[in-house]
C-alpha cells in the first residue's frame, strides 16, 4: 500500500514542472491574443494584419500539441516554445507600432 501512495506521489511530483510550463506557455498565448484583439479594437492591428498574427498564435499552437503528444516537454522543446512566442509577441508589437490604421470611418470586421 504505502508502495503505490509512493509511487503515485512520485509521478505527481514529476508531472507538475510540466504542467507548470503548460500554464505559462497557455497564459502567453492567451495574452498575446488579448494583445491582437485589443489592437484590432483600437484599430492599430488592420484586418489582415489581424489575421496573420492569428494564423501565427494557431502554428504555435499546433507546435505545442506536436511537442506535448508523448506528454512531456524537454528543453529543446520548451526553447523552441518560447522563441516562437518571442517572435509572435515581437510581430505584434510591430504591426501595433507600424502606423497602419483601419480608417476610422470604416466598420471593424473580422474576428
Amino acid at each position: 500500500m504505502t508502495i503505490k501512495i509512493a509511487a503515485l506521489t512520485l509521478a505527481l511530483v514529476s508531472l507538475a514542472p510540466m504542467t507548470a510550463m503548460a500554464n505559462k506557455i497557455d497564459n502567453r498565448q492567451a495574452k498575446q491574443a488579448e494583445r491582437i484583439e485589443a489592437g484590432r479594437q483600437t484599430g492599430s492591428i488592420t484586418w489582415t494584419e489581424g489575421i496573420k498574427l492569428r494564423a501565427e498564435q494557431r502554428k504555435i499552437a499546433r507546435t505545442e500539441a506536436q511537442l506535448k503528444a508523448d506528454g512531456y516537454l524537454s528543453k529543446s522543446d520548451k526553447r523552441t516554445l518560447t522563441k516562437m512566442q518571442n517572435n509572435a509577441s515581437n510581430h505584434i508589437t510591430a504591426e501595433k507600432h507600424d502606423r497602419l490604421h483601419r480608417v476610422e470611418w470604416l466598420p471593424r470586421v473580422g474576428k
